[in-house]
């Protein structure tokens, strides 16, 4: 039983923060919101413990789904950067403020890049391309992302600048219009660069949250190199580019794993 020992820890984490918040903000809406993606994470690593092939998947639709069109198109909530934006500008710490916390800025000291490979939508449809496997060298232009991150604060900054009236209104328009235009930049990418995660290395905005805390994750793929017969194959299959036979934080695009675990389901020896 030890090895289900890690969807409990998962699930007791996002219980103890749905708790904390439903007291804490006095609604109920935050102790089943952070219930229900503490259980679809847990039943993607149970299942993916279970050898089930389409583990993380199931996770990837079941929080993906959830947070675009429960989240975004029914309640209207902009949960993409500029939504957060959006909060901490009229210094409501709720919706996207809440999500970012806990997803994007702090919970990354625990699981990393989790978000990116089990939760985040756009990486869910990115996710059904045919080019799981990247086809080509990994680009040097992963500085577009501080220029799609500085660009989306400016954006947020204009509009209250210009103090236009409906704000909530062109937030929500904002969310609608932003993920249409992260799929198709996405989608074109992956296509141009043969590579699923092509937005998520060079365009993805929210990764200038990740990256940073991801290099103090506690949780990491690690190599037993007693039994690593090095063979290559778990660099050739990781979509990131991450070296995960290095232990050390400084490894290549360290910061970049998304705990898929494409490496340890490849990895012939059980050396991940």
């Amino acid at each position: 039983m030890k090895k289900y020992l890690l969807p409990v820890i998962m699930l007791a984490i996002f219980e103890t923060v749905a708790i904390t918040l439903w007291l804490t903000m006095d609604n109920l809406f935050y102790l089943l919101n952070f219930s229900y993606i503490g259980i679809s994470i847990a039943l993607g690593i149970f299942l993916f413990l279970r050898k089930y092939k389409h583990a993380r998947r199931v996770t990837q639709l079941l929080v993906g789904l959830y947070m675009f069109f429960y989240l975004g198109v029914m309640c209207r909530e902009n949960m993409q950067i500029e939504g957060f934006w959006y909060y901490l500008f009229t210094g409501v710490f709720e919706a996207a403020t809440i999500h970012y916390a806990v997803a994007k800025i702090f919970g990354p000291l625990i699981f990393g890049r989790g978000w990116c490979g089990y939760a985040c939508w756009t990486a869910m449809v990115l996710d059904f391309l045919p080019y799981k496997v990247p086809m080509q060298p990994r680009k040097k232009i992963g500085w577009i992302r501080y220029f799609t991150f500085a660009l989306s604060l400016i954006f947020v900054a204009s509009l209250f600048l210009a103090h236009l009236g409906n704000m909530e209104k062109i937030m929500f328009r904002a969310f609608l219009m932003g993920n249409l235009l992260y799929y198709a930049i996405g989608i074109g990418l992956a296509f141009l660069f043969k590579d699923n995660r092509a937005f998520c290395k060079y365009i993805c905005p929210v990764t200038v949250f990740l990256k940073p805390m991801s290099y103090f994750s506690l949780l990491r793929v690690t190599c037993d190199t007693g039994k690593c017969i090095s063979c290559g194959k778990c660099k050739r299959v990781c979509p990131m580019n991450v070296d995960v036979t290095d232990h050390s934080r400084k490894r290549k695009n360290g910061t970049e794993c998304i705990l898929c675990f494409e490496c340890v389901k490849n990895c012939s020896k059980d050396a991940l």
